[in-house]
């Protein structure tokens, strides 16, 4: 069975975020994007799917200095990389092969649903490898960036330190000049994932330091390249001082990194001094789109494993039955399980619609049809954290509906909620996105970015004006301005106390996001069911959309109303008072 829905997945690509236009005058059509979600189906089926128990369960050792990993590990990642993955996003003249990003999405969703862990490898490498793509010189990008693509070498991002998690103003790793262009870097790194491994030939570390006598705080930060080990295999005095042993997303190493412990680990200054933060925001900000890429990707898998439990499980008889010789029923029939999926349906459906319009417009922009970096950048954190927290709570459903079985490990579904726990927290706290988004990309341009944003969702409710959900979407869409409009007021007079509640206004904003992707489903839903004929899988995109609408996004009324208070019950409390 697989872990993602198919017909889903190609309805979403071709008939919601409309791929044809996207892919008109390329020479990529149907059948290579399909021969494509082949190839991606078939690593996930023949090397992703069948160890996720077995790496689950048999975490990464640290051993002799060295992260050793379950040998079923490597003969997986190495059939992802032959599949050319890597390689997939990349221009031909890096070596790469040209996919559009909403294909090459398309196909890491498959992947992470089968395997998590093992696709974190690849997301991480991508994002390292299209950093040194945009900043690095001609012979960075032969040096390091070929052999990236090629899959030889893998990638990190080593941002936090252990006195420093988010708050990057407070790094120590220094970066002093040798007088040779190379840089003598010293420090530690703490939470870098795939930090080590024998997976690849090398591990290309893009490492945040400072160079003595900079500005002080985020200002004074530039980025390097800091290999593992020489070009001629020697090291380079990076060292794995320890691993993290997570709740989940084990396959993949989580380290704790020490640069220049001997005095002889060198880097190469990536792009121009002091500009390392505002680099390295476009691997983030990637990765962040990948991160919800993955926790959308976590939900689906769980629904997917639920939904065929409980057509499979029988269990009980209709409640009105006075008959004990009747035959149970599978627990599908019975409506608290039904509600159970349909809520798991609700929340994935329309996260992976967001993800792949988020890659329709990286896309677009590349194609030159205008400037959508700030419809963007709005939709970035959205992207992330409304997925890692409510395609969690699908997986929480998921459990639920296998009840003692879901929390055993003869299923997976406990398995997929562990790993999708971490999402909310990588790549920036679900709090953290929630001040990003309200303290910063709605105010900047005086509110361009949002504008956008509502401009968008306004030319789809014009365009389904007839639509049963275009009015209730119309009516969030004004409540989320006037709480916008206040909130931007607020935080301009006092942004600890404006931002208090900056994390229940990205759910607010998500949930008025989730509608539209809602909207923009039921609406393909129904040309398709007038182009080819109703069917029960249109028939259930409206249905979601209906339990979405009800039990979902008019929890956001009750949200506005203490936004607009700017209730300051979490501001006001005090240390002493816990």
């Amino acid at each position: 069975m697989r872990a993602y829905d198919r017909e889903d997945l190609l309805f979403q690509l071709w008939e919601v975020a409309g791929l044809s236009d996207l892919l008109a005058g390329t020479d990529i059509d149907r059948e290579t994007v399909n021969g494509i979600l082949d190839t991606a189906d078939q690593v996930a089926s023949d090397h992703f799917l069948p160890i996720g128990r077995q790496i689950d369960e048999t975490e990464p050792a640290f051993v002799d200095g060295r992260a050793i990993l379950p040998d079923a590990v490597k003969p997986a990642v190495d059939a992802f990389v032959d599949a050319g993955f890597i390689a997939a996003g990349f221009a031909p003249e890096h070596g790469g092969m040209g996919l559009p990003e909403t294909v090459h999405q398309a196909a890491a969703f498959i992947l992470a649903a089968s395997n998590v862990s093992l696709s974190g490898y690849g997301m991480l490498t991508v994002g390292a490898g299209r950093l040194i793509q945009s900043f690095g010189t001609d012979a960075q990008k032969r040096t390091w960036l070929a052999p990236m693509v090629e899959g030889r070498f893998f990638g990190t991002m080593c941002l936090s330190e252990p006195q420093a998690g988010s708050s990057l103003s407070d790094i120590t790793t220094r970066a002093e000049p040798t007088g040779d262009g190379r840089y003598r870097i010293t420090g530690r790194k703490m939470w870098i994932s795939g930090g080590d491994h024998e997976l690849s030939e090398n591990i290309v570390h893009l490492v945040l330091a400072k160079i003595p006598g900079g500005p002080a705080g985020v200002k004074g930060i530039s980025l390097f390249i800091v290999p593992k080990r020489h070009l001629d295999g020697s090291g380079n005095d990076v060292t794995l001082a320890g691993l993290n042993h997570k709740m989940g997303y084990r396959a993949t190493t989580n380290c704790a990194l020490n640069f220049g412990d001997a005095g002889a680990c060198f880097g190469e200054l990536l792009g121009a001094p002091h500009n390392g933060l505002a680099y390295m925001f476009q691997m983030m900000n990637e990765a962040r789109i990948g991160v919800g890429m993955g926790a959308t990707a976590l939900g689906q898998a769980g629904f997917q494993a639920s939904l065929a439990y409980a057509r499979d499980r029988p269990q009980g008889r209709a409640p009105g039955s006075k008959d004990p010789s009747a035959p149970q029923r599978a627990i599908i029939e019975h409506a608290d399980v039904r509600r159970l999926l349909l809520a798991q349906k609700a929340h994935v459906e329309p996260a992976l619609a967001l993800a792949i319009f988020c890659a329709t417009l990286v896309d677009r922009e590349r194609r030159g049809e205008g400037d959508l970096a700030a419809l963007l950048g709005m939709l970035t954190p959205i992207a992330k954290s409304w997925a890692s927290e409510f395609c969690l709570e699908a997986n929480k459903h998921a459990i639920q509906v296998l009840g003692g079985a879901g929390y055993t490990r003869d299923y997976p579904v406990e398995r997929y909620y562990r790993d999708n726990r971490l999402n909310p927290i990588h790549e920036g706290t679900h709090g953290i996105q929630g001040m990003d988004l309200l303290g910063r990309k709605v105010l900047i341009d005086g509110g361009a970015g949002f504008a956008r944003v509502m401009a968008a969702i306004r030319a789809d409710i014009a365009a389904a004006k007839d639509s049963e959900f275009a009015n209730p979407l119309e009516q969030n869409v004004q409540r989320l301005e006037q709480v916008t409009q206040r909130l931007a007021g607020l935080v301009a007079a006092d942004p600890d106390r404006g931002l208090a509640n900056a994390t229940l206004y990205l759910d607010c904003f998500g949930h008025v996001v989730m509608g539209w992707m809602w909207l923009r489903i039921t609406m393909a839903a129904t040309r398709v069911a007038a182009r080819d004929g109703a069917r029960d899988f249109l028939t259930g995109k409206h249905q979601a959309a209906r339990y979405f609408y009800r039990r979902e996004l008019v929890r956001t009324q009750g949200w506005a109303e203490t936004l607009m208070a700017n209730d300051a019950s979490a501001h006001d409390m005090q240390d002493s008072w816990f």
